[in-house]
C-alpha cells in the first residue's frame, strides 16, 4: 500500500526570470554538490525565493543557538543575469534528499514540473564522482542527456569520455536529467573526483567543480571569499549527516527491536 506522503514547494515571491539555466547541488558523495552550489550562492548573493518540504525527508528538526528550530527542506534561489552573455539562474540546495526510492522520483518529479513552469530550459547538476582516494587535482567529468549538451560545453575544462567509469549516478543529480529530457530539457550532471568516504565532505572537489561551473555561466565569484565558508559549511553538512544516520538506526532498532539485539549480541564478540 503507498504511503500518504506530500511534496510542496512554498514560494516567498515570484522573481521574473528570463531563460533561466537551474543548477542543483544537494547531499551527496563527499557533499562535493551541496558545497559547490552553496559557494555559488554565497559568491553571487543569490536571493531565496522558495523552498520544498517533503514526507521523504527525515522526521527530525535541527536545533540551533537560541533554541531556534531548522526544518530539513531544500531551498531556491534566483540570480539575473548582468551582463550579454550571462543567464538568469536558479540555484537549489538543500540539507536533504529522499530517505527512500519512491522519494526521489516523487522530489525529482516536483522540482522538475516547477523548473519548466518558472522557464527553466537546462539544467546543471553538481555531484560527486567516489574514487576511492583523495585527489590534490581532482578531475572534473560530465554526463549529458543530450548530445548537443556536450557539444555547448566542450570547452568548459570537463571530461566527457569517463561515462562508463560514472557507471551510476544515484538520486536527484541522475534523475533530473534523466527524466529532464522527458520535459524538454536539456541536462548534464557535473561530477568532481573525490574519495567517497561518508561523512567526509570534500571541498577541494566542490572547489574544482565550481571553477568548471562559472566558466560555463560567464560569472565570477570571488573564491578567497568563500574558502572563509567552508569549515562551517562542512560542520553544518556532516552535523545534517549524523544525525540522520542516528535516527536511521534507531527507526530500525524501534520496528525490529528483536533482529536489532541479536545484531548488538553479535557485535560484542568482535575484536
Amino acid at each position: 500500500m503507498r504511503r500518504n506522503v506530500t511534496t510542496n514547494i512554498t514560494e516567498m515571491q515570484k522573481p521574473k526570470l528570463k531563460n533561466p539555466i537551474m543548477v542543483v547541488g544537494l547531499p551527496g558523495v563527499g557533499n562535493v554538490g551541496r558545497m559547490a552550489a552553496g559557494y555559488l550562492i554565497e559568491g553571487l548573493e543569490a536571493t531565496k525565493f522558495a523552498e520544498l518540504n517533503s514526507s521523504h525527508f527525515m522526521p527530525f528538526v535541527l536545533l540551533q543557538k537560541g533554541a531556534a528550530v531548522h526544518v530539513i527542506n531544500n531551498e531556491f534561489y534566483y540570480w539575473r543575469a548582468e551582463k550579454a552573455g550571462q543567464r538568469d539562474l536558479v540555484i537549489l540546495i538543500g540539507d536533504s534528499q529522499s530517505i527512500d526510492p519512491e522519494g526521489h522520483y516523487e522530489i525529482s518529479d516536483a522540482i522538475l514540473q516547477y523548473a519548466k513552469g518558472i522557464g527553466v530550459t537546462e539544467i546543471l547538476t553538481l555531484a560527486g564522482l567516489g574514487v576511492g582516494q583523495k585527489k590534490d587535482k581532482p578531475k572534473v567529468v560530465g554526463v549529458v542527456n543530450d548530445a548537443s549538451v556536450t557539444k555547448k560545453y566542450k570547452d568548459s575544462g570537463m571530461d566527457f569520455s569517463e561515462g562508463d567509469r560514472v557507471g551510476t549516478i544515484v538520486g536527484a543529480a541522475g534523475l533530473l536529467i534523466g527524466f529532464g529530457r522527458k520535459h524538454g530539457i536539456d541536462g548534464m550532471c557535473i561530477l568532481g573526483e573525490t574519495s567517497g568516504v561518508p561523512l567526509i565532505p570534500d571541498p577541494k572537489a566542490a572547489e574544482e567543480v565550481l571553477k568548471v561551473l562559472v566558466r560555463m555561466l560567464k560569472v565570477k565569484v570571488d573564491m578567497s571569499r568563500i574558502q572563509k565558508k567552508v569549515k562551517e559549511t562542512e560542520a553544518f553538512l556532516k552535523r545534517v549527516e549524523t544525525v540522520q544516520q542516528n535516527a536511521v538506526m534507531q527507526m530500525i532498532k524501534q520496528q525490529m527491536p528483536e533482529a536489532a539485539k541479536k545484531d548488538e549480541k553479535e557485535l560484542t564478540y568482535i575484536g
